[in-house]
């Protein structure tokens, strides 16, 4: 059996801490933005459609996708926007099939963005976290990797509100305190998901020997 925990939440939220602290737990771990990046990498499934459908000029000279570029045609136009996902999703999804089907960890925690748009929070998760901050906090973090406040403040608003995500997660994890409470949290939820998978694993009394519920 595996359990597939979706991680989501708004950009600086500190969706990849959680999914750090839960590796060091033993999760098995899926970063689907870094895998959006294998799959528009050149030779990637995604590439040659991508640059089919912004043109040339997203292109590095070594021929890579520059993010960058392509980001400031998307996130401005929300109809490119789902152009490019309607293009780099599905490849994205096939890929994360794959590395869950090969995972040997009773326990793959999926970190994606658009866990919930994109619908991978039905296809391929057995529970979802909200990771969760307020506004202004968002924002500095934001501010902090360097990015406009013009540029954050237009990715946070192509975004769902955090109210949405809460009301579709199952679980709510609150990252505007410190690394600890954060730690606190995951911990607190992980030992409530390996209590539920060992209850799982145990053969009810009073039935056969070797049967299992």
């Amino acid at each position: 059996m595996k359990y597939v925990i979706g991680i989501t939440g708004p950009i600086g939220s500190g969706k990849s801490t959680v999914l750090r602290i839960l590796r060091e737990l033993g999760a098995e771990t899926i970063d689907a933005d870094r895998v959006a990046r294998e799959v528009m990498a050149r030779g990637g499934p995604a590439y040659e459609a991508v640059v089919r459908a912004f043109g040339r000029d997203i292109l590095r000279p070594d021929g890579e996708i520059d993010r960058a570029r392509l980001a400031q045609k998307v996130f401005s136009q929300p109809e490119a926007l789902k152009r490019l996902e309607a293009i780099v999703h599905p490849a994205v999804f096939e890929e994360v099939k794959r590395r869950i089907a090969r995972s040997e960890k009773p326990v793959i925690a999926l970190e994606a963005i658009k866990l919930l748009e994109a619908g991978l929070s039905i296809t391929m998760c057995d529970e979802v976290w909200a990771v969760l901050v307020d506004r202004d906090v968002q924002l500095q973090r934001l501010r902090r990797r360097g990015m406009s406040e013009a540029e954050a403040l237009r990715r946070m608003a192509a975004q769902l509100s955090p109210e949405e995500y809460a009301r579709r997660a199952n679980v709510v994890i609150d990252n505007n305190g410190d690394l600890d409470h954060l730690r606190s949290q995951v911990e607190a939820q992980w030992r409530r998901i390996m209590a539920t998978l060992a209850r799982s694993a145990v053969p009810e009394k009073g039935g056969e020997e070797g049967s299992w519920t």
